[in-house]
Formats: C-alpha cells, sequence, structure tokens
C-alpha cells in the first residue's frame, strides 16, 4: 500500500497532471463566459435578424411541453465554434511560444557508407578493395 502511495504521489506530481487540472477548471470558467456571450449577445442578435422562427421551437405531437427547442441548438453550435476556435488560437500561441527560445541546429550531413565502383557502377561499401559485383580490382584512393 506504501509503494501504491508513492507511485500515486509522483503521478500527481508530474507537470502534466496539474496543468491538465487548471486547464480544465479554466476551460470550465471560460465556457461560462462564451455560454453568457452566446446567450445574450448573439442569440438576440440572430433572433433581430431571423424573427422568433430561429430562436423558437417547435411542438411535436399533441402536448404543449413536448418542444423541439432549435433556437437553443443553434446557440450550442455557436457557443461550440466559439470555443473550438478559442482553443485553437490558444494551442496555435502555446505552439509559438515553446519554440521561440529553441535554436533549429543545422542537420549535419552524415558520412557516406559507400561509393560506386567505377568499372560496373554498383554501389558498393566505402571501405571495399574489391568490388563484389563484378570482382574488379578497385583503384587505391590515396
Amino acid at each position: 500500500m506504501k509503494k501504491f502511495l508513492q507511485e500515486f504521489k509522483a503521478f500527481i506530481s508530474k507537470g502534466n497532471v496539474l496543468d491538465l487540472a487548471v486547464g480544465v477548471i479554466i476551460g470550465g470558467a471560460f465556457s461560462g463566459i462564451v455560454t453568457s456571450l452566446t446567450d445574450n449577445i448573439i442569440q438576440p442578435i440572430i433572433n433581430l435578424i431571423g424573427a422568433s422562427e430561429v430562436a423558437g421551437s417547435i411542438q411535436i405531437g399533441s402536448n404543449p411541453e413536448n418542444l423541439l427547442n432549435y433556437g437553443a441548438f443553434i446557440s450550442a453550435i455557436i457557443n461550440f465554434i466559439i470555443m473550438a476556435f478559442v482553443i485553437f488560437c490558444i494551442v496555435k500561441a502555446v505552439n509559438k511560444a515553446m519554440t521561440i527560445g529553441k535554436k533549429e541546429e543545422p542537420e549535419v550531413e552524415a558520412e557516406p557508407t559507400t561509393k560506386i565502383c567505377p568499372f560496373c557502377k554498383s554501389e558498393i561499401p566505402i571501405d571495399a578493395v574489391k568490388c563484389c559485383h563484378c570482382t574488379s580490382d578497385l583503384p587505391s584512393e590515396e
């Protein structure tokens, strides 16, 4: 049991878990702001443009409480699009911030490990003295 608690403590101490917890809390708070923006500002503008058809609901069947509330659905779609756009912008900014301090090192070409036989034009190991394809003695490269 003691080992289990130590492993759990190490897991919780990792930065990723704490960052995720903070992200979820901030996301929840931001979701309330976006919902308020959609319900209190964008939805009235849509209602003004499209009249009551956009914000309304349709009664299904004879029961007056059985409503298809498509205005709330449109509001939820707008809410989702705003949240997705903001998250996209945040991720893009964080990725850019992560690359600012890093220097890009130029790739160093590796030493060649093969060469071409001057007689049969086959690819052979660079330290070969005899071609394995045509069995020619290779000239020394000194």
